[in-house]
């Protein structure tokens, strides 16, 4: 029997350990998305006790302990910190097959040197333990970066974003880790949400706009926004959607739909998607022009539990998997983007795991000799950020691409203790050329096996961005 959680945790053979321990585990983090608030980092924020730096909007964790039959009291209620904490625990002690079991592991043994196991009748053990830890200058926001050897993150921000943050962090010269703003226009492009013309107004006022009353109006304040953004070293960009949709409309079409909304009139399904159709393609056309990576999140059915949404609000755990992802629709959108030679770097995550073999044959459609790995599979996302997620997906994409030229892994949390999830990552990835290896399936050559290695671990992301390191 293999010892909990030891130095070749997820390491079946002697490759693996090779590949892990030598090359894997030594290698930087870029964090290319993430939803890390800026502030905290300029700030330097420290925190009181686990509970705010390991509970406070994780809705991983909180779905989690809904599913165990804990009162909301005690996940986003009034209840104290230490007794969130031990709801917690009590949860985690019986999690057994779940990813968060062995996150949260990972992240007590190497921030907080404990290396038991955190149940019900450890819960003060570790209280006490991680908040005296805390305690010390090491475990400050900046310091927990660093202490994880991330060389650069990507926050996620809105157009109507100050950045304020990101310019204290810039001209801060004691902090060498880059942390630079990711475009988000999820809220301008989402013409059917209630606040969608107060949220217009937002960014008129940010774009230095009177108003904004036309679709040409709304594209350029836009334009002026990610001008705005690149000044601040933004060139990445992210979206949020149910699927990647293509239902193109004539301009003037387009422009009636936009009038009908700014009127207060109801918009047909097919409106908002012609809407949103030219809105992705004319970002899509901007991120080509400005040589800005575009990031599609899509495939999953948002704020399913009304009662719960109308409580808490997005964001809280009530997200789960749509299956309506029409894969010629995204094959539509690339090829409209493509024809005119517009299309920019681009990055696929499914939420649905069952769109790994469709995402893996589209991105072999839409490469070219301009960049090596242009479009993408992003890394197993959200609910597949697991050991069989994780296999599932670099095992697809090596079956249908290239798994060499893979990106590899993002932390996409709100926590500073997330970064050991690319340790997960890495140790599931070289156990799995490991195996290959060991069965003769791929040579024993560790030049070669480093290079691939440590390129999946960081090397092609740094080079895919473009990031200034």
């Amino acid at each position: 029997m293999k010892a909990f959680m030891d130095k070749d945790f997820l390491l079946e053979t002697e490759t693996a350990k090779t590949l892990f321990h030598n090359y894997a585990e030594k290698t930087p983090i870029l964090d290319y998305h993430c939803h890390i608030n800026p502030k905290e980092i300029a700030q330097d924020k420290k925190f009181d006790n686990i509970t705010q730096v390991w509970l406070g909007g994780d809705h991983y964790k909180w779905r989690f302990m809904r599913s165990c039959g804990v009162d909301e009291k005690y996940i986003t209620g009034d209840a104290s910190d230490y007794e969130k904490f031990c709801k917690w625990a009590q949860c985690l002690g019986k999690a057994i097959g779940n990813p968060l079991f062995h996150w949260s592991h990972l992240e007590l043994q190497r921030y907080f040197g404990y290396h038991g196991v955190l149940s019900r009748n450890t819960a003060d053990e570790v209280w006490n333990l991680c908040n005296a830890k805390l305690q010390d200058p090491s475990m400050s926001a900046r310091s927990l970066i660093r202490r994880s050897n991330v060389t650069l993150i990507c926050t996620t921000d809105d157009p109507i974003d100050s950045l304020e943050w990101h310019r204290a962090i810039a001209e801060d010269q004691s902090f060498e880790v880059k942390v630079l703003p990711a475009w988000r226009p999820d809220k301008a492009m989402n013409i059917e949400k209630p606040d969608y013309l107060d949220y217009l107004d937002q960014l008129a006022a940010a774009a230095g706009l009177d108003a904004i009353t036309s679709f040409a109006q709304l594209k350029e304040a836009l334009k002026i926004r990610m001008d705005f953004f690149a000044s601040m070293g933004c060139c990445v960009s992210d979206h949020g959607l149910e699927y990647v949709m293509y239902c193109p409309a004539a301009e003037d079409e387009v422009e009636e739909i936009f009038l009908k909304r700014l009127n207060r009139m109801i918009l047909s399904k097919e409106d908002e998607l012609k809407f949103k159709t030219a809105f992705m393609i004319f970002m899509g056309r901007e991120y080509h022009a400005r040589s800005w990576v575009m990031q599609l999140h899509f495939g999953c059915k948002r704020d399913n539990n009304t009662r719960m949404y109308r409580k808490l609000g997005p964001d809280t755990g009530f997200d789960g998997i749509n299956n309506n992802t029409p894969s010629s629709q995204m094959a539509d959108f690339l090829d409209a983007l493509c024809e005119t030679g517009e299309l920019p770097k681009t990055v696929l995550y499914s939420l649905n795991p069952n769109d790994n073999q469709s995402i893996g044959t589209m991105i072999g459609c839409f490469q070219d000799s301009g960049a090596a790995g242009k479009i993408q599979q992003g890394s197993a996302w959200w609910f597949n950020d697991h050991k069989t997620g994780m296999q599932d997906q670099m095992t697809s994409l090596a079956n249908l691409g290239n798994l060499a030229g893979f990106i590899g892994m993002l932390t996409d949390s709100r926590s500073f203790l997330s970064y050991t999830r690319h340790e997960y990552f890495r140790r599931i990835l070289c156990n799995l050329i490991g195996s290959w290896v060991e069965n003769g399936e791929f040579p024993a050559d560790f030049e070669i096996l480093e290079e691939i290695v440590k390129d999946i671990c960081y090397y092609n992301a740094v080079r895919y961005f473009n990031f200034p390191l």
